[in-house]
């Protein structure tokens, strides 16, 4: 069995792994790296197979998304951890050594990350995981060193080890055993948002989750769906309400759900009113879906044990915080 597998999940990203995959197997052996293809309709699996013959690859018969991609995937890798990396990801020498160090000495971690800073602004921090994840009291996630749409400079503030309450997928670490003792990603969330649900699962589950700083990557981002792209709003909005409704303690799921429906009716709104029309759309359906469907979800929430509240989750509201009181960066915010 391997120490450490790291398994880019690859969809129509040729000239990702063209750019990414080269710098990938030289950081980190002599941990082996492996690409899952997720029925690929560009030429992936031809310059794969042509260019990195030794390179494992596993080939998926249809496009299962993130979730499912992966935990097809990983049923046929035996490791002690598993790392899921996006193919848009630059890797730096010596990336994972602080990674396996950390797990080794911390059983009780399921799954930690990489500082993850903006491969076209090396300077800042990216929007998808940058140096942790946290959640807000109605379901808003957010980083250290990103809130919404706003990213810092990196400037040694994010150096430290730091719990925090979700890992990205990004560029995931994970204790193997713990994945599949969780029954791994939600194959129903397709994608997005699936790795704060297995992260809240592992904290009500009483493990814990971590940022690495020592450790650094650079990520590109949407690569595979923009964020212009109405399927991602619907994803977005769908998996959000069905996060909460999963994961939250019983008394804190309909007034929270309540909140959030005024909320995400003001972004259903704001995108009728600059033109967005599809995406204002894409909340509707969310909605709908989400609605339609609670008996489905009731039943997974059913196998979550012990809901809990976390001293990673910002007791306070995100939107106010950062629309009305003007809080930017995450050292703004007070937990």
């Amino acid at each position: 069995m391997d120490k450490v597998a790291v398994v880019i999940l690859n969809y129509n990203g040729k000239s990702f792994l063209e750019t990414f995959l080269p710098t990938v197997l030289q950081h980190s052996a002599p941990h082996t790296v492996i690409v899952a293809d997720n029925a690929s309709t560009d030429d992936s699996i031809a310059f794969l197979e042509q260019h990195y013959p030794t390179v494992r690859l596993i080939k998926m018969p249809t496009n299962t998304g993130f979730s499912q991609g992966y935990n097809i995937a990983l049923k046929e890798v035996e490791a002690e951890y598993y790392v899921l990396l996006n193919s848009d990801v630059e890797v730096t020498p010596q990336w994972l050594d602080p990674l396996v160090k950390f797990m080794d000495a911390h059983p009780q971690v399921a799954a930690c990350q990489p500082k993850i800073k903006a491969y076209h602004q090396k300077t800042h921090f990216e929007y998808a995981g940058a140096a942790g994840g946290f959640i807000d009291r109605l379901g808003y996630p957010f980083c250290r060193g990103r809130i919404f749409d706003d990213t810092e400079t990196d400037e040694g503030q994010y150096n430290d080890t730091q719990e925090i309450f979700w890992a990205t997928g990004a560029c995931m670490f994970v204790r193997a055993s713990l994945y599949w003792q969780m029954e791994g990603l939600d194959n129903d969330f397709f994608a997005h948002m699936e790795e704060i649900d297995l992260c809240w699962r592992f904290k009500n589950a009483g493990y814990q989750i971590y940022y690495v700083g020592s450790s650094e990557v650079y990520h590109v981002g949407g690569g595979t769906l923009h964020k212009s792209n109405p399927r991602k709003t619907f994803l977005n909005f769908r998996n959000n309400l069905v996060l909460l409704y999963k994961n939250l303690p019983a008394h804190k799921v309909w007034p929270t759900l309540w909140w959030r429906f005024w909320l995400d009716g003001i972004a259903w709104w704001r995108f009728l009113l600059v033109g967005q029309r599809k995406d204002a759309f894409a909340i509707t359906r969310a909605y709908w879906q989400f609605y339609r469907s609670v008996s489905f979800w009731r039943k997974k929430r059913q196998n979550v044990k012990n809901f809990a509240l976390h001293p990673q989750m910002f007791g306070q509201s995100l939107v106010f915080a950062y629309f009305l009181k003007k809080k930017k960066t995450f050292k703004d915010l007070r937990f």
